[in-house]
């Protein structure tokens, strides 16, 4: 995504959000909202969970409260909601990129600060399940240690003196509507990373809009630049993924002239959730056939205006024939770009042949090729015992 608005501003610090900035907590959230109004003979919609985005504890409760007509008080539902989280604390996941910026800005001297609605004791039960996240903040500032939560900048302005520094000089990292506000209120700059899909125009009033914590860019406010881009690539952590080919909305051949290998997006929501939208690349195994470079989007491919997130690889090889039904395994090891539109069909085929020849030319780059041989590409399926 491009900045919504020139960025001009320098600053020497960062804060940053937590729950769907750097944690998944809206994973667990759902599983856990699910499973408690299924007791109650209702179905949880996660399509309404941007009702509680950013919200305060007690705000969410009433939003639940309100959507579901729960039989009871909002403080009542928050006391019976409240153990069930704190039971999942250390299951819930970093989001794409959150280790890396904590790393790097700590590494290059950056003074950060952690800054929830949330009450202190959660922010803190909840980063000591990640090595070396609670050392990594200069302060931390939970939504119970100011008079008002976000919208409210008082989150944000406890935070910054905290670090001794003037609000002028931070950069904030937010996901919410909310958090958004409260940082154009405590006059900082601030950087969306949108948690909630196709919610990009009402994060507008940030200074600048990405699509994950993988395109910052932070040397365009005077901070260190990251290191580890590789000809257009980004290393990631790898992640596999695996399963029957299935059919997929026919447009691959037919209309665009690339055949992807669909896979299930519903057996990998939880996995699909950490990791966000867009371009990525790796190795790919058929295992009646044999291991072929890959490039696939993740996401709504907002051209055909996808209503579900999907995983569409292309493997870049010549078949002469359809393998759906076929397992396939992915081992997904890079990342190219964010997701995009595009004015016409032409320049869309044309993107993706040039994320095709990425990834062609980085999987010959050691770093990437070592991958190959990886035991999840190269070992046989396990024997049915039916």
């Amino acid at each position: 995504m491009a900045a919504s608005k020139p960025v001009c501003k320098l600053v020497s610090h960062v804060i940053v959000d937590l729950d769907g900035t750097l944690l998944n907590t809206d994973s667990v959230a759902n599983q856990i909202l699910k499973s408690f109004l299924a007791k109650l003979g209702k179905k949880w919609d996660s399509k309404s969970a941007h009702r509680i985005v950013g919200r305060t504890p007690l705000e969410a409760a009433a939003a639940v409260v309100e959507d579901y007509q729960l039989p009871y008080s909002k403080e009542e539902f928050l006391s019976m909601i409240t153990p069930l989280f704190a039971d999942q604390w250390c299951n819930i996941r970093p989001l794409a990129g959150a280790n890396r910026l904590i790393k790097h800005l700590r590494s290059n001297g950056v003074p950060m600060a952690l800054a929830s609605n949330s009450p202190k004791s959660n922010i803190e039960a909840k980063i000591s399940c990640h090595n070396g996240w609670k050392e990594s903040f200069s302060a931390i500032v939970g939504g119970d240690e100011v008079e008002d939560g976000k919208p409210s900048p008082n989150i944000f302005l406890e935070a910054a003196k905290r670090m001794n520094t003037e609000p002028s000089s931070c950069l904030v990292i937010e996901d919410s509507v909310a958090g958004v506000t409260a940082g154009n209120a405590a006059e900082m700059e601030v950087i969306a990373v949108p948690s909630i899909p196709k919610q990009v125009d009402k994060l507008s009033s940030a200074s600048e809009v990405v699509n994950s914590l993988l395109d910052l860019q932070p040397e365009k406010w005077g901070l260190p630049q990251f290191e580890d881009w590789i000809e257009g690539t980004l290393p990631i952590e790898p992640w596999y993924i695996g399963g029957p080919v299935i059919k997929g909305f026919g447009r691959g051949s037919k209309v665009l002239g690339i055949p992807t290998a669909n896979l299930s997006a519903e057996s990998f929501s939880d996995i699909l959730s950490e990791h966000t939208s867009g371009v990525y690349f790796g190795w790919a195994a058929l295992f009646t056939r044999g291991i072929y470079k890959m490039v696939m989007n993740i996401g709504w491919n907002p051209y055909f205006a996808n209503t579900e997130k999907t995983i569409e690889p292309w493997l870049l090889h010549e078949f002469d024939e359809d393998f759906y039904g076929e397992e396939l395994r992915l081992a997904i090891i890079g990342y190219i770009k964010p997701e995009a539109n595009f004015p016409s069909l032409e320049s869309l085929i044309a993107r993706i042949h040039e994320d095709g020849r990425i990834a062609e030319k980085a999987l010959d780059l050691p770093l990437y090729a070592a991958y190959r041989d990886s035991p999840y590409l190269t070992n046989p399926l396990p024997e049915s015992n039916s």
